[in-house]
């Protein structure tokens, strides 16, 4: 329920521009997967998932200049992540 707007990128696409020094890494379940996000607001940037290690999925409400409005989204259901990632590839 974090509102997040995935956008998967390769890992050598992706630069974090500032604020490393105030990220946390968060693990859970088979602690495969890195959520990262802000130690003193929250908010969630990006993260590694354990589904697509190879590259970094982007929380598109983090990036500036982003007109969400604009965008197709593809929803899925959250419950049955893995049968949606497989339905994708």
């Amino acid at each position: 329920m974090k509102g997040y707007v995935h956008w998967y990128v390769p890992r050598e696409a992706f630069t974090l521009i500032r604020g490393e020094a105030e990220l946390a890494t968060y693990r859970f379940g088979t602690r495969a997967a890195r959520h990262h996000f802000c130690k003193v607001c929250g908010v969630a940037p990006f993260y590694v998932a354990r589904s697509d290690p190879d590259k970094i999925d982007v929380n598109l409400r983090c990036v500036d200049e982003v007109d969400l409005d604009s965008l197709e989204v593809a929803h899925f259901d959250g419950r049955h992540w893995e049968e949606a990632f497989a339905e994708r590839s």
